[in-house]
């Protein structure tokens, strides 16, 4: 693989960025990784022990966390995510990995890489740290939707799924207020429809809130507003509940005590929920792999990103596109 990473993006940008690109750098001797930002202050970060398989690519400023993405695109066209999507628009890199502004690196993808055949519109895939991982989507890019945007979003989150979580057969839910066919609003029944009578997925049905990570699906998909406010819901309740645990662990010797015998289980729970161990959300739908990293990332969930990437493959955008395009030739009803 050789990534592109945006340098200039993200709130602990440059420093977090450039130590974990360089960490994984080391980590990943096969891969190739671009560091894209004014040269001159990313060059002493990166200090005189550079790794081989690490280059340099000077670019302008950052898009700003609370600048307009297409205006700041078109006023900035040296900015450090364009040039790293220019990278691998022109060939010189598979995949792009940004901190930054999301808006501006979805703009930057859509505008200078372009998107997939048969593609309207990208969906943001995230992982939910379940027991058993379940890839989301989508988590944010379209709000608005059509039936064929949520069956598109089914066929490349298996692909994707199957790749990352090295899975045989990815089980596909749509999220809904119930479990019954007849369920939900206008969007929701006739995507139900849709992807039940396309044959291209293996479609499990509704999947209701509460059964999210119950293990029934192994992908959900459904529009970018509720997916972001799902996942928005699952983060926030996930700190809350250890906010609970640490208070009430702490609140006498006794329990004290006690917390010192689970400390290690907890860390391992801790660990399992962390964002930071899956570093990114991948952005698919367009021709070439796309890793948006919380805007907080610091040098570790950079790292991880950057060794997911890998993970999927170079291979990741040509299966995307072979998956589409089966489907879209086979008459609704056919296995594709």
């Amino acid at each position: 693989m050789r990534i592109a990473v945006d340098a200039l993006g993200g709130d602990e940008a440059p420093e977090e960025i450039v130590s974990g690109a360089v960490a994984a750098a080391k980590r990943l001797p096969e891969d190739e990784i671009w560091l894209v930002g004014e040269e001159a202050s990313v060059s002493k970060l990166v200090g005189p022990e550079m790794p081989q398989n690490l280059s340099l690519r000077d670019a302008g400023g950052a898009v700003g966390m609370e600048e307009e993405p297409a205006s700041a695109l078109r006023a900035q066209p040296d900015a450090s995510i364009a040039v790293a999507a220019s990278l691998v628009r022109n060939g010189e890199a598979d995949a792009i990995f940004s901190a930054g502004n999301t808006g501006a690196t979805v703009a930057a993808a859509l505008l200078r890489i372009g998107r997939l055949e048969g593609c309207r519109r990208p969906a943001i895939a995230t992982m939910l740290p379940f027991s058993s991982p379940v890839l989301l989507l989508d988590a944010g890019a379209t709000t608005m939707c059509r039936p064929q945007d949520l069956l598109n979003f089914a066929i490349l989150g298996v692909v994707f799924a199957e790749r990352y979580f090295g899975l045989d057969s990815a089980r596909v839910g749509l999220i809904n207020v119930g479990e019954e066919p007849g369920k939900g609003d206008k969007l929701a029944k006739e995507s139900h429809a849709l992807i039940r009578d396309a044959g291209a997925v293996r479609f499990v049905g509704n999947v209701e809130g509460r059964d999210i990570g119950s293990g029934v699906a192994d992908v959900l998909v459904t529009d970018g507003f509720t997916g972001n406010v799902v996942l928005k819901t699952a983060e926030g309740v996930s700190r809350e509940i250890f906010g609970m645990l640490r208070s009430t662990m702490t609140a006498s010797t006794m329990t004290k005590l006690a917390a010192g015998i689970l400390r290690p289980r907890l860390r391992e729970m801790r660990n399992r929920l962390d964002p930071e161990n899956y570093g990114g959300s991948f952005l698919l739908g367009v021709k070439g792999s796309v890793v948006i990293g919380h805007g907080n990332s610091r040098a570790r969930s950079v790292e991880n990103a950057l060794i997911g990437i890998s993970r999927a493959g170079a291979g990741l955008t040509d299966a995307l596109q072979q998956a589409l395009d089966r489907t879209h030739s086979a008459p609704v009803g056919d296995e594709a």
